[in-house]
């Protein structure tokens, strides 16, 4: 009696296991199919062309995060905007589930949408930010919006939250933004975003990327910053153009041990070299006749014919 009893807890057991690893299968199963789906909606979302102007070429780096049942939010865009000048942006959700992943589209989708409305970079992602607000989500997104001007090397730029990007000149120079940032988007009605003025010269990068790219157990984000920006110098003094510094941050990506999805985004301006300026990056506030950056002598370039006011008190474009 007592042999049989234990053989009936046995053959109980092993029932009992087996229908918990039957169910683990099948919860493993589902949740990779939303790994899966969450993948595929990251990649759809994401450009199948960059834009072209003559003297800039543009090139990017990504890879998403689907270790296990882990998926971020990372994007990056480019397009044409109705004025003829190229936006183009970078960004990061809060969350890595498949509603990080939608939540990037919407990011995305409105940034685009929008950009029919207003195309000033801080206008953009005051509106966008007042969009996400509405839609009562919970997560938030971080940011960052150029709009550069082929015809004059002007980029302008606008940072919701996010990491600085990273820039770097022929002549050795190079430097993170230090441009103000406003709040991530999604997060507070009303948020205004200041807007920075750059002018690109011939030979110079700029490095956009999300913090996937630079931070992770083995490598602090001042350290992958400062990496990211040595590349860059070695880049713009050789003239290696905009897919072989994409390549090379990419590769360091590979090397932080992170678990997060790791975008970059590369501007070069890649003119040729006879008709190349003294290599520069002007740098300074928005305003017109507005004082350089102590580190950045050159003059910066005058703003455009201005417009209405915008919301954030300067005269939009």
């Amino acid at each position: 009696m007592f042999r049989a009893h234990d053989a009936d807890e046995g053959d109980a057991l092993l029932t009992r296991l087996g229908a918990l690893t039957a169910q683990a299968r099948e919860l493993a199963k589902v949740q990779r199919s939303r790994v899966e789906l969450a993948v595929a909606l990251q990649r759809g979302m994401l450009p199948q062309e960059l834009p072209e102007a003559p003297g800039f070429r543009l090139a990017v780096g990504y890879v998403p995060a689907h270790r296990g049942l882990y998926v971020g939010g990372d994007w990056y865009d480019a397009f044409t905007m109705p004025d003829g000048r190229i936006g183009l942006s970078i960004g990061d959700v809060q969350g890595h589930n498949i509603e990080a992943a939608a939540f990037m589209g919407q990011v995305r989708v409105g940034l685009r949408a929008l950009a029919h409305v207003t195309n000033d970079p801080g206008e953009l992602l005051a509106r966008t930010n007042d969009l996400l607000v509405s839609l009562g989500a919970d997560l938030f997104a971080t940011c960052t919006f150029l709009r550069l001007d082929p015809a004059t090397g002007v980029l302008e730029c606008a940072r919701a939250g996010h990491i600085p990007h990273i820039w770097a000149t022929a002549d050795g120079r190079s430097g993170a933004e230090e441009g103000e940032c406003g709040p991530p988007l999604g997060v507070l009605e009303g948020a205004e975003y200041p807007v920075t003025c750059h002018r690109l010269t011939a030979g110079s990068v700029v490095v956009l990327l999300t913090d996937g790219v630079v931070e992770g157990p083995s490598l602090s984000l001042d350290e992958g910053l400062r990496r990211v920006r040595g590349l860059a110098e070695i880049n713009a003094g050789a003239g290696l153009g905009a897919r072989v510094l994409a390549d090379g941050v990419m590769r360091l990506a590979d090397r932080v041990g992170h678990e997060d999805d790791a975008a970059v985004l590369i501007i070069s301006h890649e003119a040729d070299a006879g008709q190349r300026q003294p290599p520069s990056i002007a740098r300074g506030p928005r305003e017109a006749g507005g004082p350089p950056s102590p580190a950045d002598p050159a003059p910066g370039p005058a703003d455009p014919p201005a417009g209405p006011p915008g919301r954030n008190g300067r005269r939009g474009v």
